[in-house]
């Protein structure tokens, strides 16, 4: 998959799923869509109210519901990208990052056993301690469809999973037991489960808590690059909850 493959895909998904064209990404200013529910769409939660916002730089998609629009177009009235994002009424913005495809390498780690794994990942819920991995849900909109697992013999160290929130792009997660962090397992798993995803024709994305520096450092040192924020948690009046 080349970069420009790579990014007519996301930039058409994201457009699914803030009610936009995929040349606004590219586009300069702020730009304000109404919210909805659009077939396609990743499957994630759709709150209402919403009010989400997502950049990649040159612009930013304020992604509002119809009723609050008249509310938040006068609060964001005049306002920079960097102004919006870092409002009183806006928190929780977190990074996401895609693959480096022209440069991505296969990352050795000889010191644990590692496998892929893609029917029955479920049977790995009986393992509690990998949430960051794993979401424990049988009946999830969003199947993990693709797994790496690390071993130290017969013990299971570390597990990352591909979650299938749309067609064309996966989300990576991963996560290693505390007394094993620190000796490449959580890099070398991320790395693993991209190669074998963008094999595959689809996009893997990586996205972290801004104040999780250590899981950053594993998205870049796996292949990742920043790609967009996204604000998915906002302070509205009481009156619009």
């Amino acid at each position: 998959m080349t970069k420009s493959e790579m990014m007519n895909i996301v930039y058409n998904q994201l457009a699914v799923d803030y009610n936009c064209k995929p040349d606004d990404f590219t586009k300069g200013g702020v730009i304000f869509t109404i919210a909805e529910k659009q077939n396609g769409r990743r499957e994630m939660p759709f709150i209402t109210p919403r009010l989400e916002i997502i950049t990649m730089g040159r612009s930013s998609i304020v992604n509002v519901s119809k009723n609050i629009m008249p509310y938040v177009k006068r609060m964001f009235k005049g306002k920079s990208s960097y102004d919006i994002l870092t409002s009183k009424i806006v928190y929780g913005v977190n990074s996401y990052y895609l693959p480096d495809v022209e440069n991505i390498k296969i990352i050795e780690n000889k010191l644990y056993e590692f496998k892929l794994i893609e029917s029955d990942i479920q049977s790995l819920y009986k393992y509690e301690q990998f949430h960051n991995a794993l979401q424990y849900d049988d009946e999830s909109k969003r199947p993990e469809v693709l797994a790496a697992v690390a071993y130290d013999g017969s013990k299971i160290t570390g597990i990352a999973c591909a979650s299938s929130d749309s067609n064309t792009m996966w989300q990576i997660g991963v996560d290693v037991l505390p007394e094993y962090r620190g000796t490449g397992i959580a890099v070398k798993l991320v790395n693993m489960l991209t190669v074998e995803t963008l094999n595959r024709g689809v996009v893997p994305y990586y996205t972290t808590d801004c104040s999780n520096v250590n899981s950053q450092k594993v998205a870049i040192k796996s292949g990742y690059v920043p790609a967009w924020s996204h604000c998915f948690k906002t302070r509205l009046p009481i009156v619009y909850r």
